[in-house]
């Protein structure tokens, strides 16, 4: 599978703040497959069905270490703000250098009442009391972010549907349909385990 089909799918997960209506996020535990059928059990307890459409793309969500993480390296980190301004990393997501530019931006996020996403290259990597990266962004913009030691680093790639099984951890941005049925053509799934942070 191409890298390039992972475009749509990191899209349809960093939609900024400015957007019509927020997306539908729901990080979840498959408890169930029957075809494209999928059982979930959501971060919260609720139970969840997400049909995959028959074509859906399959992202895979693996482990990585600061190390991958260099000057130039396009990331993503959903963040909250310290009262310096620093933002201080919840989790930090490489992108392969085929999906740079993608969702870049700073915007809110889903993870807490003032977590934010920001999309961006990175300048400079300093560690000091864990490592703090500078991310720059389109249109000037430009964000100090604390990386902390124990903060989840995630990298991308493109997948099959081997990796959803029961017990896999997955996010996913479902379309809801006028009768409620919720449907998806992309989903993120943790390889070995991996709990995908973002």
């Amino acid at each position: 599978m191409k890298k390039y089909l992972l475009l749509p799918f990191l899209v349809a997960l960093a939609v900024p703040a400015f957007a019509q209506a927020p997306p539908m996020r729901i990080r979840a535990t498959i408890e169930k497959i029957d075809g494209n059928t999928l059982s979930l059990k959501a971060r919260d307890g609720h139970e969840v069905t997400v049909v995959l459409t028959a074509d859906a793309k399959v992202i895979g969500v693996s482990r990585a270490k600061i190390g991958d993480i260099r000057p130039g390296s396009f990331i993503g980190s959903a963040a909250i703000p310290l009262p310096d301004g620093t933002l201080k990393a919840l989790e930090v997501t490489v992108f392969p250098p085929s999906m740079n530019g993608t969702g870049e931006g700073h915007y809110g996020w889903d993870l807490g009442p003032t977590s934010t996403m920001t999309n961006g290259t990175v300048g400079d990597l300093v560690v000091s009391e864990g490592h703090t990266m500078t991310v720059k962004y389109s249109g000037g913009g430009e964000k100090k972010i604390l990386v902390p030691d124990d903060v989840p680093i995630v990298s991308l790639e493109a997948a099959d549907r081997s990796l959803l099984k029961p017990g896999a951890h997955i996010i996913v941005v479902p379309t809801k349909g006028t009768d409620g049925a919720l449907t998806a053509a992309r989903i993120n799934v943790g390889v070995d385990g991996t709990v995908p942070p973002m």
